[in-house]
């Protein structure tokens, strides 16, 4: 098709439909002469030809293409309009056409008489896609600064305001913190005099004002024309283009995260634009909600090595000498009354034993190794005081990655917690000797079955449905001589690692705690 011929009225319903396409059209013969043209068509090649080379009245028809329009050859519109008439296939393709500032979508359909060429604008997709591929592109560097451990609260701030005001086309940005009707800038990337770190105003001269009464961002693309101008924050800042949102911390207001520029914007903030906002915003919310949990986290973990350190000295010298007094004691006299004294003194040594662990021990697991779960148990076994009773080893060569020291505490206990309650002379009276038919407790240390973890289990009395979750709570017990620590120590260190425990029922209807989530070494 080279362009449709005049007379017919056919051929002028032909012409009528083409002029009313809002896509551009525009017909060649095969020396590249223009045989004919839409009106879209004529506009755009019109702006594309030199003026002399024009027709009269704009006229396009009978102008060679490649002769008229300057520059042309090697451009992508000349390579693929020969490449279709050298191959007769058609061709598709996008290019920018740089006279009307404007993406072309093109297709060229060849025939022996010519090329028959269709545009379609796509610029607003193409800018749709840049600004999408612009935010993904925002977005990775946020995540990238946001979890460099090796960057302070600060950095990483000055390092999002960075970002935003590359993101957003603007020289300011900044952190605010309001206190007391005052503005401070905690930290900023800025141009303005005022808006460097440091600087302060009262908040009834800043933009700041406005923005924690809101909801939602406050933006302004041309302050001047938007009602501003007699303000005293424009007065101060002199800022025509501004967007930030609140800063909360706990639910209490903070301050503000802004970006701003004097000179007015030449269209409004995409939603894509407030939402990024929106998200710097909530990340430095969260930052400093985080930062504000460490510190108090920091000023607990110095209350209790204080604490730990008064229980190691204070405690246990007058447990030391009390202990040593009831041995003369026990040298001197044959008492009903010494033995009452042990256990009491035994008791409380466990307790401050318990309670330093509880003080000292914390924190995730960094750097596990692999330990020998059945070899830790056997030697954890002989330092536990078994009462009695037995310990069977049903796990043969498991490795597991994990933190020695505090594997061996996690089993000591779970083993004592098992003797305690359900060895010969702990039970509190003869029916429970005989419901075990007189025999101490044997625990047993087992792989699951699943392979996700182990288990150790008793055939002891075992712990009644209702209670299981209560177990692992601090100061929870049923024995008269337990601590209630025992299982908050073990749930404590399970956590460390990063593992979950829970109480079931064993096969022997006793006790059985099942750690998950470790992983094999």
């Amino acid at each position: 098709m080279s362009g449709p011929a005049r007379g017919s009225a056919s051929e002028q319903d032909l012409q009528t439909v083409l002029d009313r396409m809002a896509d551009g059209f525009f017909a060649l013969d095969a020396d590249w002469t223009v045989t004919y043209a839409n009106e879209q068509g004529r506009r755009i090649l019109r702006s594309a030809m030199s003026d002399d080379a024009v027709g009269p009245e704009g006229a396009v028809e009978g102008c060679h293409l490649w002769d008229s329009i300057p520059g042309s050859e090697g451009t992508e519109f000349h390579d693929q309009y020969h490449r279709a008439m050298a191959t007769q296939e058609p061709v598709s393709f996008d290019s920018y056409y740089e006279p009307l500032d404007t993406w072309f979508e093109v297709r060229a359909f060849p025939a022996d008489s010519g090329l028959s060429v269709y545009l379609r604008d796509i610029t607003e997709r193409r800018d749709l896609e840049q600004r999408q591929q612009e935010s993904l592109r925002a977005i990775q560097r946020l995540y990238a600064v946001s979890s460099d451990h090796d960057r302070t609260f600060e950095e990483k701030v000055e390092a999002i305001l960075t970002l935003g005001c590359e993101y957003l086309d603007v020289p300011n940005g900044f952190l605010t913190r309001i206190e007391d009707g005052t503005q401070h800038v905690e930290v900023s990337h800025a141009e303005h005099p005022l808006l460097q770190p440091g600087e302060t105003c009262p908040l009834d001269e800043a933009y700041c004002k406005r923005t924690i009464e809101r909801d939602e961002l406050l933006t302004v693309v041309n302050a001047s024309a938007e009602g501003w101008a007699g303000d005293p924050a424009h007065q101060t800042f002199g800022l025509e283009t501004y967007i930030g949102g609140r800063v909360e911390t706990d639910g209490e207001q903070y301050g503000t995260l802004c970006f701003a520029a004097t000179t007015p914007r030449a269209e409004p903030f995409t939603d894509t634009q407030r939402t990024f906002v929106e998200l710097l915003t909530r990340w430095v919310s969260y930052e400093l909600e985080r930062q504000r949990a460490a510190a108090r986290l920091e000023r607990e973990r110095d209350r209790l090595d204080e604490f730990a350190s008064v229980v190691s000295h204070d405690l246990r010298n007058p447990l030391t000498a009390a202990r040593g007094r009831l041995d003369l004691l026990a040298d001197e006299c044959d008492s009903e009354h010494v033995e009452p004294v042990e256990r009491s003194l035994s008791r409380m040594e466990a307790l401050v034993d318990d309670l330093l662990t509880i003080a000292r021990e914390g924190g995730d697991v960094d750097d596990p190794e692999p330990v020998d779960l059945g070899a830790l148990a056997a030697d954890a076994w002989e330092t536990t005081d078994s009462r009695g009773g037995a310990l069977r080893v049903a796990v043969d060569g498991l490795d597991i990655l994990a933190a020695e020291a505090r594997l061996r505490q996690l089993l000591e206990n779970l083993f004592r917690n098992a003797v305690e309650h359900n060895s010969t002379s702990s039970r509190a009276g003869p029916d429970d000797a005989v419901e075990h038919g007189g025999e101490d407790v044997t625990v047993t240390v087992g792989a699951l079955a699943d392979g996700d973890g182990f288990y150790v289990a008793d055939d002891g009395a075992g712990i009644p449905e209702d209670e299981r979750e209560q177990v692992f709570e601090t100061g929870f017990t049923t024995a008269s001589d337990g601590t209630g620590f025992g299982l908050n120590i073990v749930a404590e260190i399970a956590d460390a690692h990063g593992w979950a425990v829970r109480v079931t029922e064993s096969e022997e209807g006793g006790a059985q705690f099942e750690v998950t989530g470790v992983e094999p070494a």
